[in-house]
């Protein structure tokens, strides 16, 4: 029996090319589809979790991720998450719609979900989604691809809103993401996204007053600048937050994957190639370690 909320076999790769779908990933998401018609139990399942996600569309700061133990870990389960996001696809962009956003917006957001399938392939892993959760986001209208950077609703809790209520501000934030292989961090292209993100959310997201924008992220880590050229593109994005609380522990991983594609493997073997290569891994080499900094700016 074929899936509810899916394409059918046939119109499937259709459907997963305006999605971004690598061409090496098709055909096990067609295994995956074909699983699921012949497995009535995990095609129940499927459906949960599918309303579910349907019913979190417009939400924000909801968790994230996938129910529990969504899919069992059996052999095709990252298949079936990115599954899963194909059959919610059409619910987003009816949501879209619904609040007036250009297709071409919703076109560039949804197509994260092949890019970080193509991610997977480089950092080596099988075939499949390996991150999910992060992707719900994307798919809920909870975040937005807007040129350069990526754009989040978000409410700040805990000590990230009083350090934002310290500096005259209420709680609602943009929270910036970074995707890598969209080109040059250049300071064109990030005015380019926040003279974007300014009348995006005025327009199409009124009741949420959105006068600042938050980072948590390693480029904001002020090590960065001991090795990078004053003019390079991450020290002058650096230079555009304020700090927002302590940097956090250790997360020398997150470099390494943005970077290299992958935390595994020896230091030593390594490519050197650019200057943020060898930044990376001379730090980590001498004893240092990465944290995640977070910052903000006015908007």
């Amino acid at each position: 029996m074929e899936p509810k909320g899916l394409p059918d076999s046939e119109a499937l790769p259709e459907a997963l090319l305006a999605l971004g779908v690598p061409f090496e990933d098709v055909n096990g998401l067609l295994a995956a589809h074909r699983r699921l018609a012949r497995d009535p139990g995990l095609r129940g399942g499927f459906g949960e979790e599918l309303r579910a996600q349907v019913a979190a569309i417009g939400t924000v700061g909801r968790p994230s991720g996938l129910r529990g133990g969504w899919p069992a870990g059996s052999d095709g389960s990252d298949y079936l998450s990115a599954l899963l996001l194909v059959a919610l696809a059409p619910h987003t962009r009816a949501y879209h719609r619904a609040l007036g956003i250009r297709p071409e917006v919703s076109q560039a957001t949804l197509a994260d979900l092949g890019r970080h399938l193509a991610l997977g392939r480089r950092r080596g892993g099988p075939g499949g989604l390996h991150n999910p959760a992060w992707l719900t986001l994307h798919f809920r209208g909870e975040l937005y691809q807007l040129g350069r950077l990526q754009f989040q609703r978000k409410r700040l809790t805990g000590p990230d809103a009083e350090a934002a209520a310290a500096a005259g501000f209420g709680p609602w934030t943009l929270e910036l993401h970074v995707p890598a292989h969209r080109g040059p961090l250049s300071p064109e292209a990030c005015e380019r996204s926040f003279a974007r993100a300014r009348g995006f959310f005025a327009r199409h997201h009124p009741t949420e007053p959105y006068p600042t924008a938050c980072v948590f992220s390693w480029l904001l880590d002020p090590q960065l600048a001991d090795y990078l050229p004053a003019d390079s593109n991450i020290v002058r994005f650096q230079r555009r937050f304020a700090p927002l609380g302590p940097p956090g522990e250790p997360e020398d991983d997150n470099p390494l994957r943005y970077v290299f594609g992958t935390a595994d493997g020896p230091l030593e073997e390594l490519p050197r190639d650019t200057v943020l290569q060898r930044a990376i891994v001379d730090h980590l080499r001498a004893g240092g370690h990465w944290h995640v900094v977070g910052g903000w700016l006015p908007l």
